[in-house]
Parts: structure tokens; sequence; C-alpha cells
């Protein structure tokens, strides 16, 4: 079997374990939400939604980088391991010390007495996940995401039952802590009890300096885009309402639910495979390419769908209290869908060991970001998420410039390879459209819009030809044929 061959055999793998896991467990957290949606209030979910920002860099300085680390040296050793599972748990305890003794003051800026006890408890989340980002590395670095995909799929059963029995009983933010805390923790144990790793008693300062100085300027990069992704929860939790928060927090996942999926997928698996590539400087633009673009024929269509079909999704999933989360689903999906063309941007650094543009891109990204934001405060919820859409276009323009400096790709190859996906998901939204004008119930218009979308799409993309679904049929066929 040739190297390319075996590549590709551990690229498909790969992807479609990740995908299992992804979508099997983001799928059974979106039905807990929904259920536990439907008990809570929109204030419950802004509450928890108000500490994002704070539990999210913290876990990025948590890692710092060394995950991605590990995975890109190519000579790693148990003492690598050891050092960073110890560090990881040190900066975990600190950060834990700080958000506890600090929960009082955010609640003051909040001024929601609650968040007090809220904050103490759910930052016990920054040293469970401390304790498993070690395992996780080293199942990334093996391309194992099936194990990954058990150990995920039950806890998120295990604590969605936990999570939806409080709900019903009252507990309100209560519910959703549990949950959360519930969910990593049994993660945790049980990546712990497959992996069977062991940490050695030993940490290496020179092991140290070689990894935190790839990994330090990922977990820069890792803290600026926490702080961009997460600073609409802080802007809009204190100008406007806590139920305002929720709304825009509930409109935000259901955006991300295909988007952050499908681009976890392809971080995790496509920075193992093309590091693999690093040093082979005519196939790993040919790698970059295909990817590219099945990225963006399987993501395209359903950001648009997505985007047509949220005042039935949303009514039919929620109740009417959930409203005005509709025209905010409907703009941020524009947003989203070019979520995954910057993590690929991203990860072709990593994979280049240019960690140093990276951090050049971040800030450069994080200034413009915020020029926007600051533009758009002012204008209420709509046009701050409007600008959204503005903001990740602008950032394309200067991903995609190093990117070419580095491997010959940059926007307008890229802007050509990805182009007739977007015309496709086009023609498919307006079919979808027209569906939707039915004057039937809500359950039966996403019945409809659904089925119409998948039967244009793949219609449009076998008219023109598209390279990719037969690729997809390969995949799909060669997986089932070699299982069953």
């Amino acid at each position: 079997m040739s190297d390319g061959d075996s590549l590709k055999q551990q690229t498909v793998r790969g992807t479609i374990w990740s995908a299992i896991e992804r979508f099997s467990v983001q799928g059974i957290q979106f039905i807990i939400l929904i259920v536990m949606a439907r008990v809570l209030t929109p204030s419950d979910y802004g509450i928890v939604g108000m500490l994002t920002i704070f539990l999210a860099t913290s876990q990025s300085l948590i890692d710092s980088g060394f995950s991605n680390a590990l995975i890109q040296k190519i000579d790693r050793t148990e003492t690598d391991y050891a050092t960073v599972f110890y560090f990881n748990i040190a900066v975990g305890g600190i950060l834990y010390g700080i958000m506890y003794f600090s929960a009082s003051g955010i609640a003051d800026f909040y001024d929601i007495p609650e968040l007090i006890s809220v904050t103490r408890i759910i930052s016990l989340l920054l040293l469970i996940n401390s304790l498993s980002i070690v395992q996780r590395a080293i199942f990334t670095i093996r391309i194992d995401f099936k194990t990954q995909a058990k150990a995920s799929l039950i806890a998120v059963v295990i604590s969605g039952i936990v999570g939806i029995s409080m709900a019903y009983s009252g507990y309100g933010v209560w519910s959703i802590v549990a949950q959360t805390l519930v969910n990593q923790g049994l993660c945790t144990i049980l990546l712990w009890f497959f992996s069977q790793w062991v940490p050695k008693w030993t940490f290496s300062y020179n092991s140290f300096k070689q990894l935190f100085s790839f990994g330090s300027k990922l977990m820069v990069v890792g803290i600026l885009d926490t702080l961009y992704r997460n600073i609409y929860t802080i802007v809009i939790g204190k100008k406007y309402s806590a139920a305002n928060l929720g709304f825009y927090t509930r409109a935000e996942q259901f955006a991300q639910f295909p988007t952050s999926n499908f681009t976890g997928i392809m971080q995790r698996v496509t920075f193992p495979v093309l590091s693999q590539l690093q040093n082979e400087e005519e196939r790993l633009p040919i790698a970059y390419i295909k990817i590219l673009r099945m990225s963006a024929f399987l993501i395209f269509p359903l950001g648009v769908g997505l985007a047509c079909m949220a005042r039935p999704l949303i009514l039919t999933l929620l109740n009417e209290t959930w409203t005005p989360s509709i025209r905010l689903l409907q703009i941020l999906c524009f947003a989203c869908i070019w979520y995954p063309i910057h993590a690929l941007n991203l990860n072709l650094l990593q994979v280049k060991g240019r960690t140093d543009l990276s951090l050049i891109i971040s800030v450069a990204q994080k200034i413009v970001a915020a020029g926007v934001l600051v533009i758009t405060i002012p204008m209420g919820l709509i046009p701050l998420c409007i600008g959204q859409i503005i903001t990740t276009i602008l950032l394309l323009i200067v991903n995609t410039y190093f990117t070419g400096k580095l491997i010959r790709v940059g926007l307008f190859l890229q802007l050509k390879a990805i182009f007739p996906y977007l015309f496709y998901a086009g023609i498919m939204g307006a079919c979808v459209f027209f569906l939707l004008q039915i004057p039937v119930s809500n359950p039966k218009q996403l019945i409809i819009g659904t089925l119409g979308g998948i039967v244009s799409y793949i219609g449009i993309a076998l008219v023109c030809k598209a390279p990719e679904v037969k690729e997809l049929y390969s995949i799909i066929n060669s997986h089932v044929e070699k299982n069953f």
C-alpha cells in the first residue's frame, strides 16, 4: 500500500469517526438542549452565558497550545506527555482559585447575586478538563476518534438524563450547571480508562521549553479567539439583559451546531494528517485544496438551509417564547458558514510550524473585529449580528494572505475552489424559501424544507458534476463494504 493510500485511509477513517463522535454527541446534546429549553427560561441560559468568556479563556490558558504542540512534534516522548500533564493540572488549579475568589466581582459586574455560587461551582470544569488534555492529544495523534466517540457518547447520555431530570424538578439554572459538570467529569474518567495512560513522575524543563515555544503562541491566539467569540456575551449581558443574552446564545448555538461541529472534525483530522505532509511542497497544496472544497461542499448548504428554516425550526423545537431568536439565527448562519474556512487556514499555519504568523493574524483580526463591534454596539442586537458577517469576510482576506505566502494558495484560489458550492447552496436556499411559502404548520414546513433542500442540493451537484459527490459516494461505499 502506498503512502498516499495509507494517508487517505487514515483521513477517511479519522473523519468518519470524528464525525460520528461530534454529530452523535452534539445531536444528543441538541435534543437535551431543546427539552431543557422548553422548561427553563431565557434568563437561566443567559446567566450561564455570562460566564462563558471567563471559562473559555481559562481553558485556553490551561491547554496553552500544548495539545497541538504534542501532535505536531514528530519525536515526542513519555517525558513530553508527563510534562504537559503536570503543567495543565497546576494551571487548572490556579485558575480555579482565581475564578472562585473573583465570583463576587463577576456578580457585581452583571448585578446578579446568584452568579457568585454559580461561578464557584461551574468553574470546577477547569480542574476536570485539565486532567484529560493529554489523553485527548494521544488519541488524536493516533487519529483514533472511535474511542473518543465512545467516551463522549456515554457521558452525554448520562449527563443529559441528570440535566433534564433536574430541569423538570424545578432546579432552573442549576440543572444546566449539573449537566455540564457531569458530562465533562464522566468523559474525563472514561478517557483515562480507555487510554490506559499513566503519567510518569517526571517534569522536564527542556521539554516544557521546547513545547511551550510552539504552544505559547497558539495559547495567545486561542485566548484572543476566545475573547473575540465570547465578547458578545459580555456586551449583550451588560448592555441589555439576561433574557436578551439568552435569545442570542440560543440563536448562536443553533447557528454553530453544524459549523462548529464540522470545524472541530476538520481541525482534529486534518492537523495530524497534514502534519505528515508538512515538508512535501507539492502534495501539501493539493491535499489542502481537496479538503477545502469538501468542507465548502458540506457546510455551505447546511448554513444556508438552517437560515431559511429558522422560523419553523425555532417554533417547532422550542416555543414562541424564543421567537426573538429567529432573526438573530438567520443572520448568524451567514457569519458561521465561513468558520471552517478560517480554521483550515489557521491549521495550515500550525502544520508549517508558523505559530508566529498565527499570532500576527490573530492580533490583526481582533483589531478589525473590535472596530466593527464598537460601531455596532449602540445599534442593537440585529446590527450586532450583521457586524459579525462583515467581520468574518474581512478576516478571511487576512487569513488567506498568509496561506498564499506559505503554499501559494491565496484568497483568489481559495474563493475559486469554494465559490461553486456557495452558488449551489444559494439555489438550494431559493428552493427552500419557495417551499416554505406553502401554508402548513411549522412541523410540516420543517419536514418539507429539509427534504426539499436535500433533494435540490444533491440534484444541483449532480447536474453540475461536482467531484465531491463521487468522492463521498466512494468513501461511504468502501466504509460500508469494509464493515458489513
